[in-house]
């Protein structure tokens, strides 16, 4: 099966899963007022830390290193805050984990180590003879 249909179809369970058991636990009004809670936090917080990437990756200009870290990271938090402002539970908590700067770069290492390793895997070496014959070409 393909990956994004079960996120589709996973994340939406999981949420709706989640809203039942904690609504139930902390009533219904609270349960909305926590997600728009989380909602406007994360985004204040993503927003902040977006503001010190940016400083970041405009000091390295200065020093003439290309910001590469600065700029896969100011992705994230541009995912990170579209996964908070999405109502529910758990895409709060992973926004929330790659908003929080230790967390964000350890999720990016495991994923930069995860894409160098798989991109080794895709070399096939291997010698070529061109086989074709010069006396077929006819000018």
């Amino acid at each position: 099966m393909n990956t994004a249909l079960i996120l589709i179809i996973g994340i939406p369970i999981i949420e709706i899963y989640l809203f039942i058991k904690i609504g139930s636990q902390i009533g219904a009004f609270n349960t909305i007022l926590l997600i728009l809670v989380t909602a406007i936090i994360g985004v204040a917080y993503a927003r902040y830390e977006g503001f010190n990437t940016l400083r970041s990756g405009m000091a390295q200009l200065v020093k003439n290193e290309l910001p590469v870290y600065e700029i896969v990271s100011g992705a994230t938090l541009a995912f990170a805050a579209f996964l908070l402002i999405l109502p529910g539970f758990a895409t709060d908590i992973f926004g929330i984990l790659l908003i929080v700067p230790f967390t964000r770069k350890l999720i990016l290492r495991r994923f930069i180590n995860k894409k160098k390793h798989s991109k080794n895997k895709e070399f096939i070496e291997g010698d070529y003879e061109d086989i074709s014959d010069d006396n077929d070409k006819k000018i």
